[in-house]
């Protein structure tokens, strides 16, 4: 088996990945904003989401973003919440420098080497998606260790807050894997897969019609 791993993530234009989903999910730093995301979510990036997790066979999380899920989804099991069912059910896998209660079912906590670790589960699921967890998704991106960043892009600036890409991130050229999906809130999906090293060139060097 040759599983493939995909990072999830919402972002504001300004490239801020921080509390997309309510007040009080991450206040780091005195973060103001946290819930940004839920006035502008619509029906075309629900039923992608809902798609995406419908389709996952693993699940990797930061140990925020796992304290969040584990405090709200094993609370939820009925047969009208397809999302829960799905998380409830598939194998957990948790990111930390620090012990941690698995009482989450399913879940196992990755070693010393999380990315290593991560790009061992191949071996193991078809479709290993990593959602939020910005800190290490950083380190899965400066590794090049997955192959789908897939991003909802939404309309809003935020001028604050953690974003995926910091100064000082891992330099890298990315292909886009697919026609971008917008959504009437003006959102846009963007997929995008490795393609290597950043290239550098020079306008002036021959005649592009500019």
């Amino acid at each position: 088996m040759t599983g493939r791993i995909y990072i999830d993530l919402f972002l504001t234009l300004d490239g801020v990945a921080q509390a997309p989903g309510g007040p009080d999910e991450d206040r780091e730093s005195g973060f103001p904003f946290g819930g940004w995301q839920a006035p502008l979510i619509g029906e075309v990036d629900g039923r992608s989401v809902g798609e995406g997790i419908a389709a996952m066979d693993a699940l990797v999380l930061g140990r925020k973003t796992y304290d969040i899920f584990a405090s709200y989804w094993p609370q939820h099991t009925g047969a009208d919440a397809p999302i829960a069912q799905t998380f409830n059910r598939i194998p957990k896998y948790v990111a930390s420098r620090h012990p941690l209660a698995l009482d989450w079912a399913g879940t196992s906590q990755l070693g010393p080497d999380a990315v290593a670790d991560v790009v061992a589960l191949r071996d193991k699921h078809e479709r290993i998606h990593v959602i939020g967890s910005i800190d290490f998704v950083q380190s899965l991106l400066a590794a090049g260790a997955y192959d789908e960043l897939s991003l909802w892009v939404y309309p809003v600036v935020l001028g604050q807050g953690k974003k995926l890409f910091p100064d000082g991130a891992a330099p890298a050229t990315m292909t886009l894997l697919e026609r971008p999906l917008v959504s009437a809130q003006g959102a846009v999906l963007l997929r995008y897969g490795p393609a290597g090293e950043v290239r550098t060139g020079d306008m002036g060097a021959d005649d592009r019609g500019l």
